[in-house]
Parts: C-alpha cells; structure tokens; sequence
C-alpha cells in the first residue's frame, strides 16, 4: 500500500462549454490485489460528503467508484464503462434517488508503481432532479 497525493477535478457540461469546475486535493491510498488497482481516500467537508471513504477500483476498461460512511444513507455505486450504462441509486441529502450514468469515454493510465491518470466523460441522469453531462479527472 502506497500513500499517494490526488487530484481529483469534477467538471460539469452545458452546451459542450465546460463550466462549475471543482477540485479537490487530498491524500489517499494506491494499491494493488491480483489484476486490480485501488485508490481509497476520504472526503471532506470542502466536498460536502464529511465522514465517508470513496474507492476507486481500476480495471482494464472498467472504473467503480464506491462510496460509504456516515454522510451518505446507503452505500452508492457507480460503474464507468465506456459505451455502456450503469443504474443505479444515488444517497442526497434529500433522499435517494434513481441513477442512470452512460459512460462516454474512459482513460486509465494508472498503476501501482508510478500512479497515472483516470479521465471520464459521462452523462448522468438523477431521475426527477437533474440530467447533464459531467467530466471527473484524478491524477
């Protein structure tokens, strides 16, 4: 297990213009088990998700984001696959709602000696609540 400093930059989309950008600076954890690289961190306050633990778990094509604690009613799941949709449920402060994420495009550069880059492009819809276009990049 490795300590690592991420970057991690949330991006929403209107019209293609890339607009309310958010980063977040934080230290989290990089390693390996059989084919799969995991990075482990914990949010903020500055992220608005205070006392839970996301896991990003990186595989050839694949990326799923999982998230726990005490800042999110149940466990959420997201799985990023280019070309493919995820349904799901997404924990709001307001209670859950359903999910649906298309992945658009998905770069993974990272592995367990030297780090790297994810990038995904995804449009996600909160059924009842919001539909856009959003681009997440760790480095």
């Amino acid at each position: 297990m490795k300590d690592v400093r991420l970057k991690i930059v949330g991006k929403h989309i209107y019209e293609d213009v890339e607009e309310d950008q958010l980063e977040l600076v934080t230290e989290g954890k990089l390693y390996q088990r059989g084919n799969n690289i995991y990075l482990t961190y914990d949010e903020s306050e500055f992220s608005g998700m205070e006392g839970c633990r996301t896991r990003l778990t990186l595989s050839d094509n694949v990326v799923r984001m999982t998230r726990h604690g005490s800042a999110v009613g149940i466990d959420t799941e997201i799985c990023f696959e280019k070309g493919k949709r995820y349904n799901g449920f997404y924990d709001t402060p307001y209670g859950t709602v359903e999910m649906e994420v298309l992945t658009n495009e998905l770069t993974n550069t990272v592995n367990a000696a030297d780090g790297g880059v994810v990038d995904i492009d995804y449009n996600i819809s909160l059924k009842g609540l919001t539909e856009g276009r959003s681009r997440l990049n760790s480095e």
